[in-house]
């Protein structure tokens, strides 16, 4: 009796994008070319390049001993997000020739085989197709066409450089797979107890009855049997291509001044924050792309405390134009004059692109649903006089020109206070350091006076000699006296005082290493002050408010 019916197989065409991770922080700009980089994933290497691999580093080598091999090796940190927001060009471009497209994860997707052979003449035809369509983006595919979703994808992941499709005939999946070692499964419980019991390949697992398997394993042995004997029950499920919320404008001729190019792409903003809306979302987070006739582009990210309105949107292409790097020095014509090749008054003679804009792209980065950004019955109070408030002075005065303070990683305070311009997003480098422990550091409350740089003071003993520490790190004489600006004839008692904790940090780099000790005190005007020693000086690093 049979334990199931399992469905006629259906062929499948699947699209492997190897280390997709590395490719999505190169087209990121995350990763610089040409040199040994990886991407890293809870300490281990998840994808690296020829020059890393060139070097012996492998992936799940962990990332100290990947260093050790290759001192030179530059390294970032896994982004789901940023796998998939760079593998949605590459889907696009793939559904242009082949319809039906199904992500199965960032780097890696299927279609039927049957109707792109029908329509192309033939499977490799097809994979030709897809080939090209991945070659036009410049990013390498491998295609595999097998009876079913998982084989072939071991037959993409089968290719090579030369050769970079993999077409099996139909009826032999389960011939192809049989060598395959058990982990290609994807259930590591489950392979390391298959070898235990000796069952160490595909082969291995497909020769078992079907009923026994079940009945040792459960439905992840049967799955996995099912898998092994090439009759994947997956189907090949396209995905609903989600609507394009992009906005485009080209002009032509091109504009050479802010204001014209502000005033035009007003119809652009409002149909692209309606076009949002529509889907019952908001944009949080816009990506501005801006080329000029000579071919040069700005592309730039920007945030919004709450979301973008058409006005916003026009502002940000405003302050991304005026932000631009000073455009190349005018040139002499024959007879002597001048020839201005940066923008006319009224915009960008300050700095931007070296000539007129013929294109400006709006893409929402970040959307967000709008009902959880309606107006409260009653208005929104003091919170929305304050956006208003701060919106309108940094549409006067330049998105720069208002910040607000973020708290970032490092263990003095100076480090860890960081000024982002209103309505951006702390940098993802910056967040995540601040989450790490940084041992040594103060502990909350917190100072609420920081200054900007350490401001000298002196510390004096009873014999009003500077408070020193021993080779051990403790005191030669306890403070009496707190002379604020380094003042002896503003001495003040010392009422209270806690340390020292002693600060190390960076000893492998002469030009950044420091080493101090941290004092709190209280002095006789009842003011608490965090001070710092190093080698010869006495610091305030902040005050107690």
């Amino acid at each position: 009796m049979m334990l199931f019916q399992l469905e006629t197989p259906v062929r499948a065409l699947v699209t492997w994008f190897p280390d997709w991770p590395l490719v999505a922080a190169r087209l990121a700009d995350a990763l610089p070319p040409d040199v040994p980089v990886a991407v890293i994933g809870k300490g281990v290497i998840a994808a690296c390049s020829a020059e890393a691999r060139a070097e012996g580093v492998v992936r799940g080598l962990r990332l100290r001993e990947a260093q050790t091999r290759c001192p030179e090796l530059v390294v970032c940190a896994v982004d789901p997000v940023r796998d998939a927001t760079e593998f949605e060009p590459v889907v696009s471009s793939l559904e242009e020739r082949t319809p039906g497209v199904e992500v199965l994860r960032p780097g890696l997707c299927a279609i039927r085989a049957k109707g792109a052979a029908r329509y192309y003449g033939g499977e490799e035809a097809a994979a030709g197709a897809v080939l090209e369509s991945a070659d036009r983006l410049g990013v390498e595919a491998r295609v595999g066409i097998a009876d079913s979703v998982f084989a072939a994808e071991q037959a993409a992941r089968s290719t090579s450089e030369l050769s970079a499709v993999l077409v099996l005939p139909a009826g032999s999946s389960r011939d192809f797979l049989a060598p395959f070692p058990v982990e290609v499964l994807g259930q590591p419980k489950l392979a390391s107890l298959l070898k235990r019991l000796g069952v160490l390949t595909l082969g291995n697992l497909a020769t078992l009855p079907a009923a026994d398997v079940r009945a040792r394993f459960g439905a992840a042995g049967i799955t996995a049997h099912a898998l092994a004997s090439g009759q994947d029950p997956r189907k090949v499920v396209p995905r609903t291509p989600p609507r394009k919320l992009d906005q485009r404008a080209d002009f032509e001729p091109g504009l050479d001044r802010v204001d014209q190019l502000a005033f035009q792409l007003r119809a652009t903003a409002d149909a692209f924050v309606a076009g949002v809306q529509t889907e019952g979302l908001v944009c949080t987070e816009l990506r501005v792309l801006i080329t000029d006739e000579a071919g040069s582009r700005s592309e730039r990210t920007w945030g919004h405390p709450r979301h973008f309105t058409a006005s916003d949107v026009v502002d940000r292409v405003r302050w991304q134009l005026q932000s631009q790097p000073p455009a190349p020095a005018s040139d002499k014509t024959a007879d002597g004059g001048a020839v201005n090749s940066g923008m006319s008054d009224g915009g960008m003679a300050r700095g931007g692109l070296s000539s007129p804009v013929v294109r400006v792209e709006f893409v929402p980065v970040r959307v967000d649903s709008i009902a959880h950004h309606g107006r409260a019955l009653f208005g929104d109070g003091a919170e929305e006089q304050i956006h208003h408030g701060l919106s309108r002075i940094q549409s006067m005065l330049g998105h720069e020109a208002v910040v607000v303070p973020a708290i970032s990683g490092g263990r003095l305070l100076a480090e860890r206070r960081r000024l982002v311009p209103w309505g951006d997003a702390l940098p993802t480098g910056a967040a995540a350091l601040a989450t790490r422990p940084w041992p040594g550091r103060i502990p909350d409350p917190q100072p609420a006076t920081v200054f900007a740089s350490l401001v000298p003071v002196l510390l004096l003993d009873a014999n009003k000699e500077k408070v020193r520490t021993d080779h051990r790190g403790g005191l030669i004489a306890p403070p009496m006296w707190f002379c604020p600006g380094g003042d002896p004839a503003r001495r003040r008692l010392v009422a209270q005082w806690a340390g020292p904790w002693p600060l190390k940090q960076r000893w492998w780099d002469a030009d950044h290493r420091l080493e101090a000790d941290r004092f709190q005190l209280v002095d006789g005007n009842g003011e608490a002050w965090l001070l710092l020693l190093d080698e010869q000086n006495w610091w305030a690093e902040a005050r107690y408010d």
